[in-house]
């Protein structure tokens, strides 16, 4: 007799690319997407990974590197400010896109810690519809997010650094002899 195996949800994950890599990057790290692709697969059963993201000209190799490794690229146009910096803003389409998916996923996986997101948590949860919100880091998220509701289903993304961290080649470390 055959044991009756779980069956497996159809998860999608919504991810703010940029709060994701500079909450990484603040705490001394490198993510390595494709480890992270495969652990939101394997831990939360995400089918569809969205990353959110500024399209800059001159990253395609980028682009091309996150969709090879199974995310969908959902790009915003950039605008350069006079100071130099690169501005994608690309939270409207991250709550457009999980509202147009909502009726195709089971569960939703939100990953950012930006407060601005708190009413597209809110209403998943309220509609039975969240997985999970994962925060990049813990000191820098938004109390908005600090809600006593929404504390079982907060994860961060320091918690996994060894399984999701970009190894480092031998000639990158230092520290590493010969």
């Amino acid at each position: 007799m055959q044991k009756n195996k779980e069956k497996k949800e159809n998860n999608y994950a919504f991810i703010d690319s940029q709060n994701l890599n500079l909450g990484v990057l603040d705490q001394k790290w490198e993510l390595d997407f494709v480890r992270f692709r495969v652990y939101l697969r394997d831990k939360y059963d995400i089918r569809k990974a969205f990353l959110f993201i500024g399209y800059v000209k001159g990253n395609e190799r980028l682009y091309k590197y996150l969709q090879e490794a199974g995310y969908i690229c959902i790009f915003k146009p950039t605008l350069e400010l006079p100071d130099g910096k690169v501005k994608g803003n690309v939270d409207a389409e991250l709550v457009l896109h999980t509202m147009i998916h909502f009726s195709d996923f089971d569960r939703a996986l939100i990953v950012t810690g930006d407060g601005d997101f708190h009413c597209l948590i809110e209403f998943l949860l309220e509609n039975n519809k969240l997985r999970a919100f994962m925060a990049p880091n813990h000191k820098k998220y938004s109390g908005l997010l600090k809600r006593k509701d929404f504390i079982s289903y907060t994860r961060f993304v320091a918690d996994i650094r060894n399984k999701v961290q970009k190894k480092k080649g031998p000639n990158e470390d230092k520290t590493s002899s010969g």
